[in-house]
Formats: C-alpha cells, sequence, structure tokens
C-alpha cells in the first residue's frame, strides 16, 4: 500500500490534479480482447488521454505453481533460477541460449525518473540487467536442462541470436556483435566483433534478431524512442523500424518504418517472407490500437506515428503527414489491445498435436495500461494454405494462468522457440523460468 501511495504522491507532483484527476479515471474497455483480434479487428473511435491507464500487474511469482496449459498440452519447468531470461535461440546440436537481459540505466532523473523507476519496480523490471548469455543443455532429453552455464557475458542488456555458417550474432541494445562459434562449446571468452551500431536504449531498448533464408543478410528489430515521435522525429533516425544488415560489408539500411516496436521476429517456413510483432501506441484508450503481426517486405511503412492499422490518423502527431495515409500499410493480425506482444515462432517443427502444425506462437507480456489487463498468455495463431493467418480460425490459448485471481502476475511470457524435441519453450521474464509445453499424454 505504501507503494502506492507513493506513486500517486510522486505523480501528483510531478504532473499536477490534472493528472492525478485522469489517474482517479482510467479508460475502461468497452469491447473484450476478442473482439479486437484477428484480420477484420473492431477499430472503434480513439478516446485520446492526457495520462495513461496505469493498470500494471504487481508480481508475486510462482511460489511453487505454473501455468496452465491448453486442452491436450502439459507444461514443466525446463530451467528456473535465471535472471529475468527475455530471448532464446536453439543451436543446432538442442542447445538453448537464454538471454538474461534487462533495460539499460534509463535517462532522466527527478521526480519523474523517480516515478518511473516504481513503475518498473512494481512490474518487475526495475534490476539491473545480468548481460548474459545462459546455455542450456537437456542432455538426457528428459525434457529439463541439467546444465546451466554462462556462455556470453559483458555484453550490452542483448536480446536476439542467430547463428549463421560459424558466426554467432548478438543484438546488443546498440550494436550487432559476432563471436566465431564452435559446436558443442559451453563458453564463449572472445572479445565480439562490432558489425554495425544503432540507436540504443529509449523506450524500446529490445532488438530482434533473425538472418535471412539465404544466410547474407540479417534483420534487427528497433522499437521507437518514443510514444508518437514528441520528442521530434530527429531521434527515431534508424527507430522504429526494421534493418537490414549485410555483415561481410557492415553495412545497414532500413528496411521497413512506421513500426512503433517490432520485437520478434521469424521466417514463415512456407514463403520464406519475414514476419514481426508490433506494440502499437498508449493513451488512446483501452480499446484501440490493435498490437499486431505482419509480413513484412523491403520498402513497407506501417505508418507511425502519423497512421495506425492502414491508415487510422493519430490526430496528436504534428506536423501532420498526410501524403504517407495511402501507402501506409495494413497489417496482416491484430492480437488485441495492449497486450504487449513480444514472442513469434512458427510452429513447423512444432510436435503438439495436429492442430499446431502451421500457424505461429505469439508470447504476450501482457497490458500495464489497460482496465482490464489484457494479455499474460501465450496464443497460437492457425495460418492458411496461403502462408496466412486463417481468417476463420479463432486464436487458440497454448499457455495462460500468469495473472492470480487479485490480477497480480505469477510470471509475464516473452520469448518462444521450440526444441529440438518440438516442445513449446516459454521464457517467463519476472518468474525466472523456462516452461516447456508438450503434447499432453
Amino acid at each position: 500500500m505504501r507503494k502506492h501511495i507513493l506513486i500517486v504522491v510522486a505523480i501528483f507532483l510531478a504532473l499536477g490534479a490534472g493528472a492525478f484527476y485522469y489517474l482517479s479515471r482510467p479508460d475502461v474497455a468497452r469491447l473484450p480482447v476478442e473482439a479486437v483480434m484477428g484480420v477484420r479487428p473492431n477499430i472503434t473511435d480513439p478516446r485520446k488521454q492526457w495520462f495513461p491507464t496505469i493498470g500494471i500487474a504487481e508480481v508475486v511469482g510462482w511460489n511453487g505453481g505454473k501455468p496452465t496449459p491448453g486442452a491436450g498440452l502439459q507444461v514443466a519447468a525446463f530451467a528456473s533460477g535465471l535472471d529475468h531470461p527475455r530471448w532464446m535461440y536453439r543451436l543446432p546440436n538442442g542447445d538453448v541460449l537464454v538471454a538474461e537481459s534487462n533495460s539499460p540505466p534509463r535517462e532522466g532523473g527527478g521526480i519523474t525518473g523517480w516515478v518511473m523507476k516504481l513503475l518498473m519496480g512494481r512490474a518487475g523490471a526495475d534490476t539491473p540487467s545480468a548481460n548474459r548469455i545462459t546455455l542450456l543443455r537437456d542432455a538426457n532429453g528428459d525434457g529439463v536442462a541439467e546444465t546451466k552455464s554462462a556462455f556470453m557475458t559483458g555484453l550490452n542488456s542483448p536480446f536476439g541470436m542467430a547463428l549463421v555458417g560459424d558466426w554467432l550474432y548478438v543484438a546488443n541494445t546498440d550494436a550487432l556483435v559476432r563471436v566465431r562459434y564452435t559446436p558443442g562449446a559451453t563458453k564463449i571468452s572472445a572479445k565480439p566483433e562490432v558489425i554495425t551500431t544503432y540507436p540504443g536504449g529509449g523506450n524500446h531498448w529490445t532488438r530482434g534478431l533473425v538472418a535471412a533464408p539465404d544466410g547474407k543478410t540479417l534483420y534487427v528489430s528497433v522499437g521507437s524512442a518514443s510514444n508518437i515521435g514528441e520528442n521530434g522525429m530527429d531521434v527515431e533516425k534508424n527507430r522504429a523500424g526494421i534493418l537490414q544488415v549485410f555483415p561481410d560489408a557492415k553495412y545497414k539500411r532500413l528496411y521497413a518504418a512506421g513500426l512503433r516496436n517490432p520485437v520478434g521476429m521469424a521466417i514463415e517456413p512456407r514463403s520464406q517472407r519475414l514476419w514481426t510483432v508490433v506494440n502499437e501506441r498508449d493513451m488512446l484508450g483501452s480499446d484501440v490500437p490493435p498490437d499486431y503481426m505482419a509480413a513484412v517486405d523491403l520498402g513497407d511503412n506501417f505508418g507511425w506515428p502519423w497512421y495506425y492499422w492502414g491508415g487510422y490518423p493519430d490526430t496528436r502527431v504534428e506536423p501532420r503527414n498526410p501524403a504517407l495515409q495511402e501507402y501506409s500499410k495494413r497489417p496482416d493480425y491484430a492480437l488485441g489491445p495492449h497486450t504487449a506482444s513480444l514472442g513469434l515462432a512458427f510452429a513447423s517443427d512444432a510436435k503438439l498435436g495436429a492442430q499446431f502444425g502451421n500457424g505461429a506462437f505469439i508470447g504476450q507480456h501482457g497490458s500495464w495500461n489497460r482496465e482490464p489487463k489484457a494479455g499474460y498468455k501465450v496464443l497460437y495463431v492457425p495460418f492458411g494454405a496461403n502462408a496466412f493467418p486463417d481468417p476463420r480460425a479463432k486464436p487458440v490459448d497454448v499457455l495462460t494462468g500468469f495473472l492470480d485471481g487479485e490480477g497480480r502476475a505469477k510470471g509475464r511470457p516473452v520469448g518462444v522457440i521450440t526444441d529440438a524435441t518440438g516442445a513449446l519453450l516459454v521464457a517467463d521474464d519476472v518468474g525466472n523460468v523456462i516452461w516447456r509445453v508438450s503434447a499432453g499424454r
């Protein structure tokens, strides 16, 4: 209770009585999350807010419990005792790399900075970054990693990882680096080589990474520094988009733009096209706009900050950009408003049953600014034969139960990958666990 009072008092002092008024009257959703999902979501009129709805789920931990698997599935801990595990990558020999990572020190001090720290603390995201990649090995195939070793240390808020040839690439918050990889190694001590730099930190610090199918280039997702460009667009250079990196030439270019916070990326196995999941903007109410997943091609622009969902204008943004409206690409699938959809993995090698044979797994970290809360689950989105989401099929809950009966967070899912057996691994960054979802017996 004391923490709650401090937050309210600090915000009141920092922003005045108006902020307190809006804090005490949060915007409440008028639609269920499911109405703002799918190929054709319900996009209602925005309700502009001067102060965001604050609905952060206080972290309480699992205390011996575990998430709830969907029908026909079972779940158990693959590894525990980790330090804010965010993202994973499976090596060819089946070893799993886990980025134990958190935000770099945030800029800004005073009361505003103090309030932000309190809010991050409530969400379990205020601990210093371990700046480490840990290797997990399940040598006996029992579904539990019996080996846990510090694979790489001394990184800078690492996130995405990709092995191309004998180079292991790591996306730090401010630079793409690489080291030589020896199959079976449990530790790399060599100093990483910097391939390219890009803006680090900011409101969105994570940097997703995936290699192109031909292995010649890599894609790096870089989120915006702001909500809607309120600090000017100069600070958004090489942000709010996906960069394409040519490692041999140490050259990069902007591959796609107008993506407020793209995080997870993956190559769709049938079409070999790049897909990403994106977190949309805040303070337009609890119902819009939806986070989404989309196929991304060279030169695409998804409209941020001027437009969302293929051309809906955000009239808060000045100066206006009317010429962009007709060129703003509409996303392919809405994932609900403020769900913080981060993880993305296609089901090509999953062995969870026939119902999970062609589609995408999505890790939803969960809302901090919606009433009632949204996300806090792992979803499966069925795809059709055309390598796009099936408009007739509904998303399937794969893993739920991350919130308790009082709306407190026992855990929060982030990255999702399949392991060598076809089970699904889920990084839980406040439960400090990697969960393993397998077919039920």
